[in-house]
């Protein structure tokens, strides 16, 4: 299997508030679908979606300051902007309406993007994420009461801000090779079932990052208030890991509960990594999604 980054071609956009984003594409064939990833994550997070014969067309994008994105001269980190860099993307690709599949944070901007531009969202594969408020959600399989998870998981995050610069140091000199990113898959912070060689190349330019900088990022998601699922009328699927402690099954299952013409799955043993783990059981759902969007 060639990697994502062998599969991609990279460009910039403008967003709505003038900044300028790097976006990527497949280049492929078939129905339009637009990834909104998980925070600062890459495209190496979906390694059969690239895939020549995937049979669709995908376009996503870094986060700002991310990967080649720019950092917002205004500051904005929001929910929001992710959207409208989402519909620059979407834009700039001549992209009408897709299929959006979220993960983690981008599911937030998935639901968002499709209640403030519901033209545009065809339907909505959620992996890993809820619709809004996502830090409630956080540590559901350790039994921690919402409240107080949101509290810990903010808190953390907020002092990422100060510490992430020196912590960044470490991290971006750590030695991401086949033998440490083997020991993560078999210490289970990741499923074995991830794939060695994919999983590197994502590890490895993730932690290049600006560790602060992403808990900046990490705080204006935290803002983000739950989507009236009132508003969300695209037939949607929810895939979940039972062991994800950072986007709840429950709260994902109840969301899917509220929803007409959804789909959820939980995958036994899958940690937050669903699409590096089981990018199969992603391409099935997506298949099947867009089976009911027609």
């Amino acid at each position: 299997m060639a990697l994502p980054a062998a599969l991609v071609r990279q460009f910039d956009v403008k967003s709505q508030d003038g900044t300028r984003i790097r976006a990527w594409t497949n280049d492929g064939s078939g129905p339009d679908v637009l990834v909104t990833n998980g925070l600062g994550t890459n495209p190496h997070a979906w390694p059969t979606l690239l895939q020549p014969d995937s049979g669709f067309r995908v376009h996503g994008n870094y986060h700002r300051g991310i990967g080649g994105s720019a950092r917002p001269t205004n500051g904005r980190l929001s929910v929001k902007a992710h959207v409208e860099d989402a519909v620059a993307v979407m834009d700039a690709a001549g992209i009408e309406s897709a299929v959006v599949v979220g993960w983690s944070i981008g599911v937030n901007v998935a639901f968002e993007l499709a209640l403030r531009h519901p033209e545009r969202v065809r339907g909505i594969l959620a992996v890993c994420g809820v619709p809004g408020d996502t830090f409630a959600s956080m540590l559901q399989p350790v039994g921690l009461p919402a409240p107080l998870a949101k509290l810990l998981m903010t808190s953390a995050t907020f002092s990422s801000v100060y510490t992430g610069r020196a912590s960044g140091r470490i991290i971006r000199a750590f030695p991401w090779n086949r033998f440490t990113v083997d020991l993560v898959r078999r210490a289970h912070i990741i499923s074995p079932a991830a794939e060695t060689v994919a999983l590197q190349a994502l590890v490895q330019e993730f932690f290049q990052m600006d560790a602060a900088w992403y808990a900046k990022l990490g705080m204006g998601a935290s803002r983000h208030r739950r989507v009236s699922l009132s508003g969300i009328t695209v037939p949607t699927s929810f895939v979940a890991g039972s062991w994800d402690v950072l986007a709840g099954p429950r709260s994902m299952r109840t969301a899917a509960e509220r929803l007409p013409h959804s789909r959820f799955r939980e995958i036994a043993g899958s940690t937050h990594f669903v699409p590096i783990e089981r990018p199969e059981i992603v391409m099935s759902e997506l298949r099947d999604l867009e089976s009911r969007c027609r």
